[in-house]
């Protein structure tokens, strides 16, 4: 009885799977259906040896600056951050002057209410409104998501069997694609395409209605280094910059993996020379090699 629910038992559990692989396969597609891949893009911190590039870090702060900053909070970066190793390169001082052209909420004070100064380099980016109440009531009812982790955040599944090849590829660059999609994606909507009140047609958002109207215009924010002044290198700027901002020990995380890698190659031959010096005496002995007289 036994060996005969065996295939059963098998047929039932490869059903199963089968049918879970389906279902997977499924949710990818729709995932996929609901708004339109954006293309990869080339980052100079991309892969295992990939590092930021301060300039474009310095340009995308700009573009954070005077643009994404009027409603975008980035409240778990500091000022002092500006001038870390593997960030935009800033100096203390340059950090310090940003920092003080901001009002920075402090106190109390004697008299135990809370007052503003100007920020210092170890204050975080203070946020555009007070509360998020403040914020959807200046933004018709829309709030703003923090800008701290959203390179981290926000991204595009790939779908099978695609992911697996970024796996090999080692592609992490999902939320900046995705950022400089959103922000390049903005177009007229196609005809019978309802937009709700407010909303903007973009070919990347799922869905593509968006709530933000569309943020940059070419020879928006002026770069002194001679960078091209449109909103295709204004997106690809300030993505990285908040890739930075998501992950600013990246460069750091690299090296040390590089280091670690190093260790244990060194490490694994060591290993093998050890252990051909302990065996070279027992696998030579010539009275092992005897061939043993049969019983």
């Amino acid at each position: 009885m036994l060996n005969r629910n065996i295939p059963k038992i098998h047929r039932s559990i490869f059903a199963l799977a089968v049918a879970a692989a389906l279902s997977v396969l499924g949710a990818w597609s729709a995932s996929a259906q609901d708004a339109e891949a954006p293309p990869r893009q080339t980052w100079s911190f991309h892969g295992p040896f990939g590092t930021y590039d301060p300039a474009q870090l310095q340009r995308g702060f700009k573009i954070y600056r005077e643009v994404c900053s009027n409603c975008h909070s980035i409240k778990l970066l500091s000022f002092r951050n500006l001038a870390e190793p593997g960030g935009p390169g800033f100096t203390e001082a340059q950090a310090s002057a940003v920092a003080a052209t901001f009002q920075v909420t402090a106190g109390p004070n004697d008299q135990g209410q809370m007052f503003q100064r100007p920020g210092q380099i170890s204050d975080y980016f203070p946020p555009p409104f007070a509360n998020d109440q403040a914020a959807r009531a200046a933004l018709g009812g829309k709030l703003p998501p923090d800008m701290s982790v959203l390179a981290k955040a926000r991204g595009y599944e790939a779908g099978f069997p695609y992911f697996i090849f970024d796996a090999f590829k080692m592609y992490q660059e999902g939320g900046p694609d995705y950022i400089h999609a959103i922000l390049t994606g903005y177009a007229d909507a196609p005809a019978g395409f309802a937009l709700p009140p407010g909303g903007q047609y973009n070919k990347y958002f799922p869905g593509h209605a968006i709530g933000m109207p569309k943020p940059l215009t070419d020879g928006q924010v002026e770069y002194t280094d001679g960078t091209p002044a449109t909103v295709d290198q204004y997106g690809r700027d300030v993505s990285a910059f908040l890739m930075w901002a998501a992950e600013p020990t990246l460069n750091a995380r690299h090296r040390l993996g590089f280091q670690v890698m190093i260790f244990l190659i060194v490490f694994t031959g060591l290993l093998y020379m050890t252990k051909k010096k302990l065996w070279h005496d027992v696998l030579h002995d010539p009275e092992l090699e005897k061939p043993r007289a049969s019983t």
